[in-house]
């Protein structure tokens, strides 16, 4: 049942777009109606010439509404048409005309229409990925989200700008010709007509093939782009380790089959292309050898027979390219689920009625027990209280569980029914607005992120007040102020791409300028010390102690960060082994004692 609606899913995909042209559906309207103008009008000039030869030429009776044969008769008929044969050379000239105005006007209206829907779609994708769950973002690659919403988008663009309006000319031509066709010869006009269901057959088996190697292609796609934006994240260890040849072995073997999968796709849009110019061509033959035999035997007027295969080739062409459309829109199809695979995925949820008690209370874990998945526990009944106001210093050994317990904190990670609970001010947090909490909650990372700004903008970033006055008393207080004033820009020295231009040490500290500039109840310190030195360490220790108020959460692996924190948390595999003081913990057996005499030594 899964399968079958996933299936449903994905043919309809093209569809779902329809929302998105809320707004955009008159320009749209309006581009087909003067695209349908634009093809009636070319279709009328094989016509002109029709009756130029057969009944102003030759002899034969105007073919002609009997309206504008009385009209013509009227304005001296078929010798004022001879003594001024230009009339029907003006004549076609108009109708091309129309047909080249309205073209125009189409392609305008489709092209407005078609960048105002994408453009909403950009949008619609990018807030959404704002808005999806940590988790989410942990478990997709980021180059292949990168490509989704770039790649896949401009090919949805593509087929709307170019392929509906070749989608609409196909249908028009096949209608319009054959239609023109019967009335003129019934017999011919059953040949051409023999000859579309064959192409339409093959044009499906071909849409079948080229969406399923498409779909491989395009996942490889993503691979191949999420390993070039690793590779550039990562371009410190790869020279770190002088890990360049590997990389690009890497790179290459993945570009050799993104390679040989769009040689293959290449292959079979030629073989599918190939086989339809191979039918058009046929089809003009037969019709010419038919059509020559039936003038000669006077079923059909020279005339008519222009005409005809005029229409033959106008017809032969749109059919051709009937396959490579196809084609197109199973490629289309593609992205447009790949694409809704993104805006389907879950946002994070508030609860319908979202509390926003105050920040500066209790924060009390209550028997809180965690895991990622089929990784196992990561916390295990994990119990405590940080009373407001003081400083809490977190210790325990990598994979402990100290950073899920901010993370859960912040719910970046969602704590499930019947697994504890967290509250702040007895409260459970997943009864608060995100908003309000994450905005309560500063938080810095021991890798902390910096966008590619100036030091005073990334310091100053999303905060209230971003003079520089106010950006400089923050950075004293993060022990960066000196360094900053180093550069020979000062606070107006751009900061490369993810910090690449500064150290750890000082990329740790312009975050922590960052966080301490928004003034949150809760200051969240998970390791981001473990850069500077011992010396430094300890100034931005005894600022923080002495400029910064409310309650604060140390997370480190050096004791000499926490031994001042009012109460002290040893975690130990997930489980809360020892809570104390500095002066508690060292005085009795455990892992804290251990880890002090190793430090001191």
């Amino acid at each position: 049942m899964k399968k079958k609606n996933q299936e449903k899913q994905k043919k309809s995909s093209i569809l779902r777009f329809y929302p998105f042209t809320k707004g955009l559906r008159g320009k749209f309207l309006l581009a087909m109606a003067t695209l349908i103008l634009s093809s009636l009008a070319s279709y009328m000039t094989p016509q002109v010439i029709r009756v130029t030869v057969d009944s102003v030429v030759n002899q034969e009776p105007f073919a002609l509404p009997a309206g504008l044969v009385a009209w013509l008769e009227s304005m001296g008929g078929r010798e004022m048409l001879r003594g001024h044969i230009y009339i029907c050379a003006l004549a076609a000239l108009a109708f091309a005309a129309i047909a080249g105005g309205a073209n125009y006007l189409s392609r305008m209206g489709l092209a407005k229409a078609c960048e105002g829907t994408v453009e909403r779609l950009r949008n619609q994708l990018f807030r959404h990925i704002q808005h999806l769950p940590y988790a989410w973002h942990n478990s997709h690659q980021t180059g292949d989200i990168i490509q989704r919403c770039t790649q896949d988008v401009e090919l949805i663009r593509v087929f709307v700008n170019d392929q509906l309006t070749t989608v609409v000319r196909t249908v028009l031509s096949i209608l319009i010709s054959l239609g023109l066709m019967f009335m003129m010869n019934v017999q011919l006009s059953l040949i051409v007509l023999a000859f579309i269901p064959v192409v339409i057959g093959y044009s499906m088996i071909f849409f079948v093939l080229v969406g399923k190697k498409f779909e491989q292609a395009d996942r490889t796609d993503g691979e191949l782009t999420a390993l070039v934006q690793e590779n550039l994240t990562g371009v410190r260890v790869v020279r770190a380790f002088g890990r360049e040849r590997f990389e690009i072995d890497r790179f290459c073997k993945k570009n050799q089959e993104f390679a040989d999968l769009w040689s293959h796709l290449g292959v079979i849009l030629g073989v599918d292309w190939g086989i339809g110019e191979l039918f058009a061509g046929l089809q003009a033959l037969v019709i010419m050898v038919v059509g020559v035999f039936f003038v000669e035997k006077g079923a059909i007027t020279e005339g008519e027979f222009l005409a005809f295969t005029a229409y033959n080739s106008m017809l032969a062409w749109p059919v051709a390219q009937l396959g490579r459309v196809l084609s197109e829109l199973s490629k289309t199809s593609i992205s447009a689920t790949r694409i809704f695979e993104i805006l389907d995925a879950p946002e994070e949820q508030d609860c319908l009625s979202p509390k926003t008690p105050p920040m500066d209370r209790d924060i009390v874990f209550d028997h809180v027990s965690f895991g990622y998945g089929e990784s196992g526990e990561v916390l295990e009944d994990v119990s405590f209280t940080i009373p407001a106001g003081s400083t809490f210093g977190i210790l325990g050994a990598t994979g402990s569980g100290k950073s899920t317990l901010m993370y859960l904190l912040d719910r970046l990670y969602e704590l499930p029914e019947g697994s504890g609970k967290i509250t702040i001010g007895g409260v459970d947090i997943r009864e608060m607005s995100l908003e309000h909490l994450r905005r309560g909650i500063g938080m810095v990372l021991q890798e902390p992120f910096l966008f590619s700004k100036t030091f005073r903008e990334s310091i100053a970033d999303g905060a209230s007040r971003q003079d520089l006055d106010t950006v400089r008393r923050y950075a004293r207080m993060a022990v960066i102020d000196d360094a900053i004033e180093g550069f020979a820009q000062g606070y107006e020295t751009p900061i490369g791409e993810r910090g690449v231009t500064i150290s750890g040490g000082q990329k740790q500290r312009v975050a922590i300028a960052r966080m301490l500039m928004q003034d949150t109840p809760v200051k969240v310190f998970d390791d981001s010390l473990s850069a500077v030195d011992m010396e430094t360490d300890a100034k931005i220790r005894k600022s923080i102690q002495e400029n910064v108020h409310g309650t604060t959460i140390l997370i480190a692996h050096r004791i000499t960060t926490l031994m001042n924190a009012d109460q002290i948390l040893v975690l130990d595999r997930g489980r809360a082994v020892q809570l104390g003081t500095h002066q508690e913990l060292v005085a009795q057996d455990g892992i804290y004692k251990r880890i002090f005499e190793m430090q001191k030594s």
